[in-house]
């Protein structure tokens, strides 16, 4: 029997602020033109200048630098059209409850311009960069639209969800896992009996520990982003910690890449700073794999791999400051003595290794011995 923890239900989320708001622009604007008032757009700067860490909440945010997009300025007008017509395609698929994919969006508005021989967008890039201005400029991300896109990530454990009505139980996947869907806000949580999540950077990681049924008996929530996460995954993983008050646990490669992978998770991303406030999780620990660990655990040297300039070049990142606000880039690396020291014995040794590299102590080494070691051990990083 699945425990029910006294927390007050989360309602879904409604798309009609999304309707309301979107229809405001518009309205906005027939009164700028009706005055005689050149209409202007003003969109949040997505620039890496304009982006901060805002260390009382511990997540990456942006600043409030605002660029304007005027439609009597010759250098501005095309991409105000853009605007205007990817804002108004999202409204009507809002009014006709319709929840079409970023892709759908980019040929729905794709045409070549009455009198001319250009096109509304030159490709999906530029489609997808308009589509990321209408989201900072509302204060609305894609799911509060409706707006579908790929989903990878996965989740399986003693967790309860309901969708249109169907309880989908979590336990009963077999050696598969519940496929975490893109606009997962329209999921409703409905019981966990947890101790924690365990985020898993790989998915044959995942798979493996899955197999094993290691959330089962360690009584846990097992998560994987299948690499770099994607939001629904950032998402779920916020909402347990959140919403349910689960402790948040991330294991990578011991590489640059895989802690950034954990970086993300945590604070959020550069790019993706407007949305930070619903993904992010400061809260989230980092279990290894470390430089440390594979002293500590003797990982023989044969199993390690040399490190590429490329990730040497990731590692120095981590710890550079912004040559133009003198601050670190990544503070929650930079003012950490633990994170330092791991990420300077890299630089020293120039080797990584794979959360694989484990297996040398046996199959069963990482789910049966070093996870449940470091998590009892409080052995991680924060």
């Amino acid at each position: 029997m699945i425990k029910t923890r006294n927390l007050k239900e989360r309602p879904l989320e409604s798309f009609d602020d999304a309707e309301r708001k979107l229809r405001q622009i518009f309205v906005k604007l027939v009164e700028d033109l009706n005055a005689s008032k050149p209409p202007v757009l003003r969109i949040p700067l997505r620039t890496a200048s304009n982006t901060i860490f805002d260390k009382k909440r511990g997540i990456i945010t942006l600043g409030g630098r605002v660029g304007e997009r005027k439609f009597n300025d010759i250098s501005g007008v095309r991409s105000f059209m853009q605007t205007c017509l990817l804002a108004r395609a999202i409204y009507e698929a809002l009014k006709n409850n319709d929840h079409p994919t970023i892709r759908d969006l980019y040929y729905y508005t794709l045409h070549t311009i009455e009198g001319t021989e250009i096109e509304t967008f030159n490709d999906q890039d530029e489609s997808n960069s308009i589509f990321q201005d209408i989201e900072v400029m509302t204060g609305l991300l894609r799911e509060q639209m409706g707006i579908v896109a790929e989903s990878r990530g996965a989740m399986v454990g003693n967790i309860i969800l309901e969708s249109k009505g169907n309880r989908i139980d979590c336990t009963k996947f077999g050696i598969g896992a519940f496929n975490i869907p893109s606009l997962c806000d329209q999921i409703r949580i409905l019981d966990v009996d947890a101790d924690y999540v365990l985020v898993v950077e790989k998915d044959a990681i995942f798979q493996r520990l899955n197999d094993y049924e290691f959330w089962r008996k360690n009584k846990c929530i097992l998560i994987t982003g299948k690499g770099q996460a994607d939001r629904a995954t950032r998402r779920m993983v916020k909402r347990l910690n959140e919403e349910w008050d689960l402790p948040v646990y991330v294991l990578t490669d011991a590489d640059p890449f895989g802690w950034y992978i954990y970086s993300t998770y945590r604070a959020g991303s550069i790019s993706l700073s407007y949305e930070s406030f619903r993904l992010a999780c400061p809260e989230a620990k980092f279990l290894g794999m470390t430089m440390t660990d594979i002293e500590k655990y003797e990982i023989p040297r044969d199993h390690l791999i040399k490190a590429n300039e490329i990730d040497i070049k990731r590692a120095k990142e981590l710890l550079v400051k912004d040559p133009v606000t003198k601050s670190p880039r990544y503070p929650w690396f930079y003012e950490s003595k633990k994170w330092r020291q791991e990420i300077n014995m890299f630089l020293e040794k120039k080797v990584k290794a794979e959360i694989e590299a484990k297996s040398s102590k046996g199959f069963r080494f990482l789910s049966d011995v070093y996870l449940p070691d470091k998590i009892n051990s409080k052995d991680w990083i924060t």
